[in-house]
């Protein structure tokens, strides 16, 4: 096993313990997750999936099926999980985590030890009331500016919006266009973290995911809109890393 892949962001110096990889939003980065490192202190080490179409590979093609890209996704996974790890992701990207942990087991990977879902509905319960991918720029723009999660100078930017868009609609229409497969739940403990002002996340539909694990899912709820990560990330930091220490068992060092 490797310590690196053009998948996830470089081992940051500072990181150590649980290997925590994290998937954007749509529309999302690397950059989303990389001052995580810091707020998380030793205890973790933080790895942001880069994704074609945005940052470094920003001259990519965009993902556009959900399955292929959660193979490349696994597959780096797996190529990383040489110490113990969870997978986080927000919005779209909790879709992305939860079907690369179903896509290691599937393939008799290795599994995560916890699987951390962001601003997201169940996978069986989620309800798509808004089709963004196709709608004419003006209104994308402006959808994307009630979501609250991309800057107003980028969207005032015609030049980096041209650049953006097409990543951007890729996305959503993986998240539109996502359907469930039926498969045994995961044997994996699920966190679950909603703002409580989310107009995109009904909190009922959020509490899907409970048919996804055979343990309990563990709620948090933090004061905000869908984008509540941002406000509230030095708290979820502190969260990660109270709760992700390098368990007993086939993992541990001497």
């Amino acid at each position: 096993m490797g310590t690196s892949s053009p998948w996830f962001s470089k081992a940051p110096r500072t990181g150590g313990g649980v290997r925590l990889f994290c998937f954007p939003f749509a529309g999302g980065s690397a950059v989303t997750y990389l001052p995580w490192q810091e707020l998380v202190g030793p205890r973790l080490e933080v790895r942001s999936a880069v994704l074609p179409a945005r940052g470094a590979r920003m001259s990519e093609p965009p993902a556009r099926d959900l399955d292929e890209l959660v193979g490349h996704l696994a597959g780096a996974v797996a190529g990383l999980a040489d110490r113990p790890f969870a997978l986080f992701g927000h919005s779209l990207g909790a879709l992305v985590a939860f079907e690369v942990a179903r896509a290691l087991r599937r393939w008799g990977g290795p599994a995560p030890e916890s699987l951390w879902v962001s601003g997201a509905e169940g996978p069986q319960t989620r309800s798509v009331r808004h089709q963004l991918h196709d709608l004419p720029e003006p209104e994308l723009i402006e959808a994307l500016r009630e979501y609250n999660g991309t800057p107003a100078e980028l969207l005032a930017d015609p030049e980096m919006m041209e650049l953006l868009l097409p990543g951007l609609r890729a996305d959503f229409a993986m998240d539109e266009r996502y359907t469930y497969r039926q498969e045994p739940p995961l044997d994996l403990p699920v966190h679950l973290l909603l703002g409580d002002q989310d107009p995109y996340v009904d909190a009922e539909r959020a509490r899907g995911w409970a048919r996804e694990s055979t343990r309990p899912v563990r709620e948090y709820r933090f004061a905000g809109d869908h984008f509540f990560i941002h406000p509230h990330r030095a708290a979820i930091a502190a969260l990660l890393a109270a709760e992700l220490t390098v368990p007993v068992g086939p993992w541990s060092r001497p």
